[in-house]
């Protein structure tokens, strides 16, 4: 017997960075073989933990029906029904859980316990949103643009209408990654992490990719590609609402922002939406929206996270320790 493949998480896209063109293709060839009814048990037997302390609709669901078409078994674990919850530390949780299951998926709150999680768990774990980072989120909007444009990224430029958040700050790591241009528009009292924005710049040298800031929309919007916008007030920052809201007015991905784009621009939000306030009806149910399709590649994107991570890893580990 060889010796047990090395640990790996995903924290952040960055952790994705060299295997995407990969991966996006690996996603695409799952999809098409659900669409076929096809089930491929890639990683039956394996037993996946997922602690959410946020609520979640797309996260949850794509996740556990994701383990299920793999042939894997998902455990939803709130924080209320685990020791977590009355006080036992992150990394005696991961210890614990690292003897029962193959794999975490980890919805946190705080990026810093994510990587606390990962540090003390001897089993892969998946960042399924923090406060810095979504990179499975990402990794389902770039297989939707990678279906859209067949593949190819080069000379395609999305823009970013919005908060400066965790889901872009994943997104430039993204684009940055595949070679692909962005255009951030944000506040200026909202703009992504500045460290953040090194790391992308920095892969974006290896790409090619041209990254750029605006606090300007229509600037942003101005030829693009894609058109791409999210919640004006996140999970977490409930109290800043009034404060968001007035900095983000003009913000709006409406018709007549989409209009300054390509004729053939598509039009992304990571949902849930709050209509009439970020994107209006006519555009996120208009014929430029793949928001729906980007919905259902959470589930593709993540099955082909959880093959690469899990697929090659021997089973009933727990004895060996």
């Amino acid at each position: 017997m060889g010796p047990t493949p090395a640990k790996r998480d995903v924290l952040s896209v960055t952790d994705l960075a060299d295997d995407l063109p990969h991966l996006l293709a690996r996603a695409r060839e799952l999809k098409a073989a659900r669409r076929r009814g096809r089930r491929e048990p890639l990683l039956a037997g394996a037993n996946v933990a997922m602690i959410f302390e946020k609520p979640s609709t797309r996260t949850r669901t794509s996740f556990e029906v994701g383990v299920n078409d793999l042939g894997g078994h998902a455990l939803y674990l709130s924080p209320k029904d685990l020791q977590l919850g009355r006080g036992e530390t992150i990394a005696d949780t991961a210890r614990v859980l690292s003897r029962y299951v193959d794999g975490i998926v980890y919805r946190a709150f705080r990026h810093a316990d994510v990587v606390e999680l990962a540090r003390h768990a001897s089993v892969p774990v998946v960042n399924a949103l923090d406060d810095l980072e979504h990179p499975c989120q990402i990794a389902a909007d770039l297989l939707t643009l990678h279906e859209q444009w067949d593949g190819d990224f080069s000379g395609r430029r999305l823009a970013w209408v919005g908060d400066g958040n965790n889901v872009l700050h994943s997104l430039l790591l993204g684009a940055a990654a595949v070679g692909l241009d962005l255009v951030a528009a944000t506040p200026a009292a909202y703009r992504p992490r500045p460290e953040v924005v090194e790391a992308a710049q920095a892969l974006a040298r290896r790409t090619g990719a041209n990254l750029a800031f605006t606090d300007r929309p229509a600037d942003a919007a101005r030829g693009a590609d894609a058109l791409y916008t999210d919640v004006w007030v996140s999970m977490g920052d409930e109290a800043e609402a009034a404060a968001r809201e007035a900095a983000f007015r003009g913000f709006c991905l409406d018709d007549a922002l989409v209009a300054r784009a390509k004729p053939t621009a598509v039009v992304l939000h990571d949902l849930p939406a709050h209509r009439g306030q970020e994107i209006t009806d006519s555009v996120m149910d208009g014929p430029h929206s793949v928001v729906w399709d980007q919905a259902e590649n959470r589930l593709h994107a993540q099955k082909a996270i959880l093959e690469l991570l899990l697929g090659g890893r021997p089973r009933g580990r727990r004895g060996r320790r």
